[in-house]
């Protein structure tokens, strides 16, 4: 990849701008606690450092037999049977010495006992097992081998996924303390919108971005509520917004950000509150607003839908994450063979809709051919984001950044 000595005078890099959003999160909503089966996709709002160990004692790592490694010489030999012990069982007699006792995975291993042989090299004769030379300690998970007592387990700010519900199942943890969830009031701007389901008039479009953004939201763990379309007259706005910040904690607006653009949502943000437009290194999705109405935070998003797509993942999640109590906000991208050659350098950073294919043998990032900012087919067909740095081109074959939509979704 290399660079050019492009203009870039007057865009604010993306990096700076998320940096600056997250300088201004507001505090956090206040904690509640639900059930664990209710907890999927919200975030701990307390740490937690593990009661007991885990294990909680010596047990089986397979269905074999449990017996102490020294009753056997080094080449193996035949022992006889004291007994069985499944899962769930209590293993509180002492193992005889010179025996071995059925065991099956996850069961405790008697006291005095050292080593599991699995039951696959075992020959069985009646009462007795034939056993080959064994390692002592084989196949026995050691108590608190993955856990000591008072270890931390979770930390606060973590969004929680199945395998931390399960983890916290296997503590015993029935209720969470989680942070309640961010609440956004969702509008669009522009006349030229009609909902779903209406005719289209001449010059009319439908409002997708409400659908998507929402799912977005949606999608991060917020409760969203989504208005009517925002009407263009300044005291219609400016009550539409005064209504929704009164209700909601924080306040998305799609449409009416670009600079001369023609509407009264601008105006209606300055007096209620404080406005800022940004002119970001993006493509897509170079105008983005934020400020403040009557004190609750607001993001004014671009009108195009791709664009408005990208910079809700790109630029806006992280803010609304970190306003959710999350204290890891930054997607991790992926370092990967590009398919693609980008030969005009841009001074904005493109965020190229992609997704990996074979190509000769090997995954590659590979471009839609439509990369519009009003197109949301190419977002469709992608399966993520490829960045090509600002000022920058670059050859097939080279690295290329990708951030896969599973991780800026859900």
């Amino acid at each position: 990849m290399s660079a050019c000595g492009c203009d870039t005078s007057g865009l604010k890099p993306v990096d700076e701008a998320i940096a600056e959003l997250l300088a201004r999160v507001p505090a956090l909503p206040p904690v509640e606690h639900v059930a664990l089966s209710d907890a999927l996709g919200r975030v701990l709002a307390e740490s937690l450092d593990a009661p007991f160990p885990v294990p909680a004692w010596d047990n089986s790592a397979m269905d074999g037999y449990a017996l102490r490694a020294v009753d056997l010489p080094a080449e193996g030999g035949w022992l006889p049977l004291a007994g069985r012990i499944a899962a769930g069982d209590a293993a509180d007699q002492q193992l005889p010495a010179g025996h071995a006792v059925r065991i099956f995975t996850g069961a405790p291993l008697p006291p005095g006992a050292d080593t599991v042989v699995a039951q696959e090299d075992c020959q069985i004769e009646a009462d007795r097992v034939h056993f080959p030379g064994v390692t002592q300690g084989a196949h026995v998970r050691r108590q608190g081998e993955e856990l000591e007592a008072g270890a931390p387990v979770l930390q606060a700010g973590k969004r929680l996924r199945p395998q931390e519900i399960g983890l916290l199942a296997s503590f015993g943890v029935a209720r969470v303390a989680v942070y309640r969830r961010l609440r956004i009031g969702l509008l669009s701007s522009g006349n030229e919108l009609r909902e779903p389901g209406e005719p289209l008039a001449p010059g009319q479009i439908y409002n997708s971005n409400r659908y998507c953004l929402l799912s977005v939201l949606r999608s991060l763990g917020m409760e969203v509520h989504d208005y009517e379309i925002l009407v263009d007259e300044l005291a219609a706005s400016r009550d539409a917004l005064a209504l929704a910040a009164s209700e909601w904690d924080m306040l998305i607006t799609s449409g009416g950000v670009s600079v001369g653009e023609e509407d009264h949502l601008k105006q209606a943000i300055r007096e209620l509150g404080e406005l800022h437009i940004w002119r970001l290194a993006i493509q897509p999705g170079k105008p983005l607003a934020f400020g403040e109405v009557n004190g609750k935070p607001w993001i004014g998003l671009p009108g195009n839908p791709a664009a408005a797509l990208i910079t809700s993942l790109v630029v806006a999640r992280p803010f609304l994450l970190s306003a959710q109590g999350c204290t890891e906000v930054l997607p991790k991208p992926l370092r990967l063979t590009a398919g693609f050659a980008w030969r005009k350098p841009n001074n904005r950073r493109q965020y190229l809709r992609a997704r990996l294919e074979q190509v000769d043998g090997e995954m590659r990032v590979c471009l839609h051919p439509r990369q519009g900012s009003a197109m949301l087919t190419s977002a469709s067909w992608a399966e993520g984001l490829a960045i090509v740095e600002r000022n920058r081109t670059l050859e097939e074959g080279e690295t290329v950044e990708y951030l896969p939509f599973s991780e800026l979704l859900g």
